[in-house]
């Protein structure tokens, strides 16, 4: 038996992916950053407040920020705009004045507002390290091997890639290569309309649960028309009979806030509230989705609070800044909006982008020196507009 001592340490070398999680190195293809280069103030700072407004109106028209839904209250403060990530990334291709467009949401959302806005504009993420866990899920090698399965099953050419806007401009390469689309969580059933006239199969990427809500609950096909790839098995951990009899290839990949809600959830608040309506996000698992009284996208679940009565009741199945939010904009209107689940549950890498790192981003900008910017290639910006191209081309 060797024995080690403290004069014969063990020979362990970290492998990347624990360097990467370990912060000592970066993957530039991955969703993941894990350096902020600069000096941020400090979050005690009393004046921060103060200082972004300063820097902002330094800036003037010259920046324009973005604020997702899922942001925190103290940079929604200095959000132009705020939506989802479609519709963030719209914003800022609409206004082409404006040099640096500030984006305080996460890594792909930047991405794409890079891919729609013009050559002039710069886009700029606070933090590097605001990614995606979903988008994490699938790797641009991992989708083509994925590729490589099909077409050795004999079942490539019948296949549409459908990807949801939580990708990486990668995968939304990829999806536009391959004559694809991109769909939201509100164009979801469209999108698989038209993926459908096209081939005879999908493959959905990355998000499982949207894929199969939508699939069988808006298009009426069986949970057995759908099975899904783990693309940490080999050939998926499926057969090729398993993909030729399939008409829906989900990847496995899921949403890390909305995977949480469980059926439990659903019953629990129920019992808790009587005459509740219970409100969840297409990212929740199926289960989740068939026990709901409506099922919607972020910008539907804002709408379906602004219309309900006062005096309702509503459990919401999103993220908890956006529920804490609402719960605060309509407490006057006497609507008790509560979060599904009883565990607190933010998004952590939204959460990432806060008051000094939005400070420190705009008084750089204002200083002359852009920081954190993010930029996709021009051939991988070239399939995925295409992929986003056909989207805004659907019916």
């Amino acid at each position: 038996m060797r024995v080690v001592t403290a004069a014969q340490p063990l020979d362990v070398q970290p492998t990347p992916l624990a360097l990467l999680l370990l912060g000592r190195e970066a993957d530039p293809k991955s969703e993941r950053g894990v350096e902020c280069p600069g000096d941020l103030p400090a979050p005690s700072d009393p004046d921060l407040v103060e200082r972004a407004r300063a820097a902002k109106a330094k800036l003037g028209d010259r920046v324009f920020v973005l604020g997702h839904h899922y942001q925190r209250d103290e940079v929604i403060e200095f959000a132009d705009v705020t939506g989802d990530s479609f519709k963030l990334a719209r914003d800022a291709a609409a206004r082409p004045d404006a040099e640096y467009i500030v984006f305080c949401g996460v890594h792909f959302m930047a991405e794409s507002a890079d891919i729609l806005t013009g050559d002039g504009q710069q886009v700029i993420l606070p933090d590097l390290a605001a990614g995606c866990s979903m988008a994490d899920m699938a790797t641009a090698e991992q989708v083509a091997e994925c590729w490589d399965v099909l077409t050795e099953a004999g079942i490539a050419e019948q296949v549409v890639p459908v990807s949801y806007m939580n990708s990486s401009a990668d995968i939304k390469a990829f999806t536009g290569k391959h004559g694809g689309t991109i769909c939201t969580s509100s164009n979801a059933k469209r999108a698989l309309d038209w993926a459908f006239e096209q081939g005879s199969k999908v493959l959905f990427l990355p998000d499982q649960h949207l894929g199969r809500n939508t699939a069988v609950r808006d298009m009426g096909m069986s949970l057995d028309d759908c099975v899904v790839y783990n693309p940490h098995k080999p050939n998926g951990g499926l057969t090729a009979d398993e993909l030729r009899a399939a008409k829906m290839i989900l990847w496995r990949g899921h949403c890390s806030v909305h995977g949480r809600f469980s059926l439990d959830s659903v019953n629990d608040v129920r019992e808790r509230i009587p005459g509740v309506n219970v409100l969840v996000h297409p990212e929740c698992k199926h289960e989740v989705v068939a026990a709901a009284d409506q099922v919607g996208s972020t910008e539907y679940i804002i709408k379906a609070l602004e219309a309900a009565p006062a005096g309702s009741k509503w459990a919401i199945g999103t993220e908890l800044n956006l529920v804490r939010r609402l719960a605060n904009r309509f407490a006057a209107e006497d609507k008790e909006i509560v979060f599904l689940d009883k565990t607190v549950c933010f998004c952590s890498t939204m959460n990432r982008i806060d008051l000094p790192h939005l400070v420190w981003t705009l008084e750089s900008l204002a200083d002359g020196k852009v920081v954190n910017r993010i930029q996709v290639d021009k051939e991988t910006e070239s399939f995925a507009k295409l992929a986003l191209e056909r989207m805004l081309a659907l019916p």
